[in-house]
């Protein structure tokens, strides 16, 4: 299914407002850009009333900025929004690797399996997309897991603030070799249901993102001063 399909399912809010979270994460729409309203509107079989509700969605989430009488603008990842959230979902994530392994029973962890498998061919054939997807499958196994709603619903409201900031992180090359060898060593202590273990890596595994994207914020950052103002 592309993303820019006319719609015809019932759930018209939630549908609009994942496709356009999903343009934005995978960059399709891109930091400071403006959302054209019109254009998404014809390709999405919709009227600007429900695109509108949806993009306020987004701006609860930080996606967007709604500027009165301009529409929406892609929001720019910054430095402060990261260091502000990369702590508290680490923090969240390794609580949820340490209630996971007590409370996963086995076809759970068997589901988390086959997705981990399903990640190491993404990496192998450089599929970032369907690593994102994995990845991101892997991670609301361990938090549902964990048994805890209130855990869950607050990882899931952190977590749509920085989804785009961790598919960003894992733009190098290094730092996706290593998120693999974090995802590897993960998948071990699940397996042996050492929790503790389990949530420590987690939570550096998260702090581990959280510097390679502050390195590449400040590389991206370089690269606008050297090229100076453009016409």
């Amino acid at each position: 299914m592309s993303l820019t399909d006319p719609i015809r399912r019932p759930s018209l809010h939630e549908e609009l407002v994942e496709r356009l979270r999903s343009l934005i994460v995978e960059d399709a729409l891109k930091p400071g850009e403006k959302v054209p309203e019109k254009a998404l509107c014809a390709s999405f079989g919709v009227s600007r009333t429900p695109l509108r509700e949806a993009l306020k969605v987004l701006a609860s989430e930080g996606f967007v900025i709604l500027t009165a009488n301009r529409g929406a603008t892609v929001a720019k990842v910054t430095r402060a929004e990261l260091d502000n959230s990369f702590p508290v979902i680490a923090a969240l994530e390794q609580l949820a690797g340490e209630l996971a392994c007590q409370n996963l029973d086995a076809a759970g962890i068997a589901w988390i399996e086959t997705r981990h498998a399903a990640m190491l061919t993404a990496f192998a054939s450089r599929d970032r997309k369907a690593y994102f997807q994995a990845n991101q499958d892997i991670h609301q196994a361990l938090v549902r897991g964990a048994g805890n709603e209130v855990l869950e619903e607050q990882h899931r409201l952190l977590a749509a603030r920085i989804q785009r900031a961790r598919f960003m992180a894992n733009l190098s090359d290094d730092r996706w070799a290593q998120a693999i060898d974090e995802h590897e060593a993960m998948m071990d202590r699940l397996r042996g249901r050492d929790g503790e273990g389990l949530g420590q890596l987690m939570k550096r595994h998260m702090m581990n993102k959280h510097a390679a994207l502050v390195r590449a914020l400040d590389a991206e950052s370089l690269g606008e001063e050297t090229a100076g103002p453009s016409d």
